[in-house]
Parts: structure tokens; sequence; C-alpha cells
């Protein structure tokens, strides 16, 4: 026969009994086991993963709640069902409250039985999905997915890791589409919150007049149109994280309410009488500078500080060129995923997306790599398939402010100072710094070793 509807412990000191059960739930396809006593159930459960333990409230060792509360002290989806006498209906109704799936009153009926173990089963099956649904979110948005080698990239993992297990609140700079929110999100599922909920708001995106009860919450009848209580962002985010992203283009108004929830961990939905406190990280972002914000009278210096706890920038895209060949590695991969392809890029590809400047920062770059691998229809994404704005100003952003005096220069002590340049955004890889000058590899390591030879150039170049 085979057991694919789960693991089932039955503890039973009545011997009659305990094989009944045993007979009728293999029948129906369950893997059973059963012992007499609670002790050597405990032994079992903590070396074992059930999916159900049925359980005699009345044990011949121990009590049968205790059972039930080791179950419950592994934190796993397995259910408890209490089996007792009439006589202690009581003691099972309050087992149901320490956390008991349900209770069944002896004797037994077999379809009372199945239905109760079939109803657990189902809530094992739930709550299973939700633990992979979590792990999965969690491998998401784990520090290792985010992409990139570069210096400074290396430098904010090493910021997320200290700051993640904390409850300090975090401030992150960034231009637009440079993944705040995803270092958000990191920041969250490698903190002691991880296994609930992240909730996030964008500032900029929601109107004055809706984000005080979008935050904050209302009663009925607080206002026109509010037919029912509505549960604010901050309530909802009770014990786990609340993303706020834009926050420097909240209204001046919309932030002394902010501050004020935050200083005092606490909110009143409007048009309520109590204030519902609360346990609350807050990760806030920006593409604006603050402190200019302040200084313009559009940013509460006081509010600033309670954000500016630990604050990082992530550097845009334009100054992590060498992290463009990972970045488009890894979208290529999760597009062939989900389109049951195996598409490359050509390295013409990856030297043109080196030299443009991506004012859109990895949106765009990732908007960029999507809207080519559509349009490319064979095996490869060539310099075709890429959008003309992208290969139309691959050069001129380096070129248009560029000057020559009227004592000239010398050409090859710019060439050099740009290799050099190079060589640096490259973090010493020479292949990747051909790629950034548009320059044959071979072509380049003949001129480093000139340079070299001459002491033009110091020695921390890596093939």
């Amino acid at each position: 026969m085979k057991y694919n509807r789960g693991s089932i412990l039955v503890v039973e000191d009545d011997k009659n009994q305990r094989e009944i059960i045993k007979t009728i739930l293999t029948k129906e396809g369950f893997y059973v086991e059963d012992v007499d006593c609670g002790k050597r159930a405990i032994e079992l459960i903590k070396g074992s993963s059930f999916d159900l333990v049925l359980t005699d409230l009345k044990l011949p060792d121990i009590d049968g709640t205790v059972v039930l509360k080791e179950v419950r002290s592994l934190n796993t989806p397995c259910q408890v069902i209490i089996i007792t006498a009439y006589g202690s209906i009581p003691s099972a109704i309050e087992a149901t409250k320490l956390g008991a799936f349900h209770y069944l009153e002896k004797p037994l009926e077999k379809d009372q039985l199945l239905l109760v173990i079939n109803n657990a089963m189902s809530q094992v099956g739930l709550l299973k999905d939700n633990i992979m649904l979590k792990n999965q979110l969690f491998d998401r948005f784990k520090l290792d997915n985010i992409v990139g080698v570069h210096g400074r990239m290396e430098e904010l993992f090493s910021i997320v890791r200290k700051v993640g297990p904390t409850n300090s609140t975090v401030l992150i700079y960034g231009e637009s589409g440079t993944g705040k929110e995803l270092f958000a999100k990191s920041i969250h599922y490698n903190s002691l919150r991880k296994n609930k909920p992240f909730f996030a708001m964008n500032c900029a995106a929601i109107p004055e007049t809706l984000l005080e009860s979008e935050l904050f919450g209302f009663e009925k009848g607080a206002f026109t149109g509010a037919l029912s209580r509505h549960i604010g962002l901050f309530e909802q985010a009770n014990g786990s994280t609340l993303f706020l992203d834009e926050i420097g283009d909240l209204t001046l108004s919309t932030q002394a309410k902010l501050l004020r929830a935050i200083q005092e961990r606490e909110v009143r939905r409007i048009g309520g009488k109590e204030n519902v406190r609360l346990d609350v990280r807050i990760i806030a972002a920006t593409n604006k500078n603050l402190k200019e914000e302040i200084k313009k009278g559009q940013f509460r210096e006081d509010l600033y500080y309670r954000f500016n706890v630990i604050a990082f920038t992530i550097p845009p895209l334009r100054e992590r060129g060498t992290d463009i060949p990972l970045l488009v590695e890894h979208f290529v991969k999760r597009l062939n995923k989900s389109n049951g392809k195996k598409k490359g890029v050509t390295n013409e590809v990856l030297q043109l997306l080196m030299r443009y400047p991506w004012p859109g920062n990895v949106r765009q770059l990732e908007s960029v790599i999507e809207r080519s691998y559509v349009m490319c229809e064979e095996d490869m994404i060539d310099v075709e398939h890429i959008p003309e704005e992208v290969k139309q100003e691959r050069s001129e952003h380096l070129l248009e402010n560029i000057e020559i005096p009227d004592e000239g220069f010398d050409i090859e002590e710019v060439e050099k100072e740009f290799i050099k340049k190079a060589i640096k955004k490259a973090e010493g890889k020479i292949s990747l710094a051909a790629r950034l000058l548009n320059m044959p590899y071979d072509k380049l390591w003949f001129k480093v070793k000139k340079m070299k030879e001459k002491e033009d150039i110091l020695d921390f170049t890596n093939k």
C-alpha cells in the first residue's frame, strides 16, 4: 500500500482502540505509527516529522496536553487532535485553546474521525504551502540575490548583514531604479521579522488626502465614504517591517503626523478614540538630498534624525559598470527560465551596454534586456536587437562636455588617463577595461605593458 496522504502518530494506551484507529487510517492511505504512552510519543515527535498527532487526553504517564505543548513548541505545521472521554470534555475544550486542532469524544465514530482528520490535514497542507512561500520569498530577497561585485556594492552588502538582525531604522538613498526596495526587502528577510509579511508604500504615488488614512487607518463613519473600519499600514505591519519609499515627497503636515507615530510608537485611526501600540521597523528611502530639503524648509529636521539612524547610498548603475555583464546574465537567465529557452548575449552587446549612461539605472537595463529578448528570434541577442536610443547615446554623453583648449593637449597623455580610469573602474581586470574602452584585449594589454615599463601605471591589473 502507498502511504501518500501524510504521516500520523497515534497515542493511545488502550491497545484495541489503538489498533482499530491504526487500521482505519492505514486503509485511507496514511502512514501511521502508534505508542501507548506520552513520554514515548514525545521522543518520536522530537525525532520524526509527523503531519498529525492523535492523542488521548488521559495517558498512563503524562497528560495529553503535555504532548500538545511539545508539538506546538516545535513550531511546525503538525496538528494535534485530542481524544477524550465524556467527563473530560471541558479539559478537551481547554486543550483547543492551547492550540489543539479539534477534539473527538469516545467512543470514536469512523466517519467523524476521518472528517476531522481530513480537515486537519488540509490545514497542514495550507501551512506547508505558506512556509514554502515564505522560504521562496526569503531566497529571492536574501542578500546573495542582489547582483553586484563592484567594491561599493560589497560595502553595502556588509552594512545590510550588520543591520539586518537589528531593529534600527534605516534610510536608503539612491536614484530611481537603483533597487532601493530590493535592498529594503533584503534587510527585512535577513532580520528576525522575516517570517512576517513585508509592507511597502510609495509616498509619492498616493495623493496627500489619502496618505493619512492609508498610513493610520480610519473608523467607520469617520468621514463621508468611510463605510467600514480600515486598518492602516502601520497597524498591518505591527511586528514586521514597513518600507516608506520617496519620503522626500511627503508634505510637512504628513511629516508631522508620521513623526508622532514613530516617536510615540502608536497610532490613532482617523475618527478613533483609542491609540494602538506598535512594534514596527521603519525602512525609508528617497532620491532627494534631505539635508538640502531641510535648508529649503521642505523637510522636518527632527523627522530626518528619526530616519537617519543608519543610512547608505546605492550607487547608480553608471558608477558600477563592471556589474552590467552580471546583471545582463541574471536577467537573461530569468527570461530563459520563464520562456523555456536558452538565449545568450554577444560580447558586442555587452560592450555597448557598458558604455551607455543608464539614467534609469538597473530598472532601465532590465527593461532593455527584456525588450531585446522579445525582439530576438535567434539564440543570441545582438546589437541589432538593442533599442535605438541605447545605440545612439552610447558615446555622445562622454564627448558632449569635452572642449579643446587653445593651447591644445597631448592625445597620448589623454589616452593614458582614460586607460588608468578604465582599469580602476574595472578593478584591475583588463578584459573589463577593454570593454569599457571598446578596445581589443590584446591592444589594451600591449599599451598597459608599455605604461608599466615607463612606470606610468601602478601594477594592480588582473587579467
